[in-house]
């Protein structure tokens, strides 16, 4: 029986054009029904993840920025902050990347130096409490994970230069232009562990979907793990299925209706 589903957003529950399907809420509401907790778990910003799910945020459970902070009707779950230290290292070397941007994403906002419109417009899509600083090594926040958006080429350009870091930091390509640092302990899958004990379910009555590499780990963390059609190859092959329609067919809300609502 399955009494928990872990979606990722981006790519994964949303369509290209950031829509949630025309049927969402009324499948949302029938998993209520049947008493099945709602989970999004995103590498986006909690406010951000909060205002799209306003009309159920009492109700739903929120996963942000990649497994460091999850979050249920007034209840911090979890939570992880990275060493100013460390966040100041990221910094100074990001700053390096000719055409980078980078976002420090804390506790009460994220934060950004970068006037650069097109990165600005990018931020905004995912940060509603969001603030533009003249230095970035002066921000004084928890902060939950560092970002960086190179639209030139993330894999070849960027990420070589934080590969001294990933033995100790989740160091994550989470998208075609973003890279994510958390700390080593910060990932989807561990927040889903502690949402999970929380609430007293199990593995096997959990149930994910996911896209990218940042769900890898939540896709260990279920005994029925979905990946999206349009998933990266990594994520097809962990998954213990693929959806039958992408992210733009919906593929979330339609295998919930087939394989949970079936029945009712």
């Amino acid at each position: 029986m399955i009494r928990l589903i872990a979606t990722d957003l981006d790519g994964t529950l949303l369509d290209d054009e950031k829509r949630l399907s025309p049927d969402f809420w009324e499948v949302e509401q029938q998993l209520v029904d049947k008493g099945i907790l709602f989970t999004v778990a995103s590498g986006r910003q909690f406010h951000n993840i909060a205002k799209v799910f306003e009309r159920i945020a009492d109700r739903t459970v929120f996963i942000a920025e990649n497994g460091s902070y999850a979050y249920h009707a007034g209840t911090e779950i979890f939570r992880v902050a990275l060493d100013p230290k460390h966040v100041h290292d990221f910094i100074r070397i990001g700053r390096q990347v000719e055409g980078a941007g980078l976002v420090v994403s804390g506790k009460k906002a994220a934060y950004i130096e970068s006037r650069e419109p097109r990165f600005v417009d990018e931020v905004i899509r995912h940060h509603d409490a969001l603030e533009i600083v003249d230095d970035l090594l002066q921000v004084e926040d928890d902060v939950l994970k560092f970002t960086l958006a190179d639209f030139g080429d993330i894999v070849t350009n960027t990420a070589p230069r934080f590969e001294a870091f990933a033995p100790h930091f989740n160091v994550v390509i989470s998208g075609r232009y973003w890279m994510d640092i958390t700390d080593k302990t910060a990932n989807k899958g561990t927040a889903l562990r502690h949402v999970q004990a929380h609430f007293g379910i199990s593995r096997e009555e959990t149930l994910v979907f996911g896209d990218y590499l940042n769900d890898l780990q939540m896709m260990q963390e279920a005994r029925l793990s979905y990946a999206m059609r349009n998933a990266h190859a990594d994520i097809l092959a962990a998954a213990s299925h693929v959806t039958e329609s992408d992210n733009n067919g919906f593929g979330v809300t339609e295998t919930i209706k087939r394989l949970v609502l079936a029945s009712s």
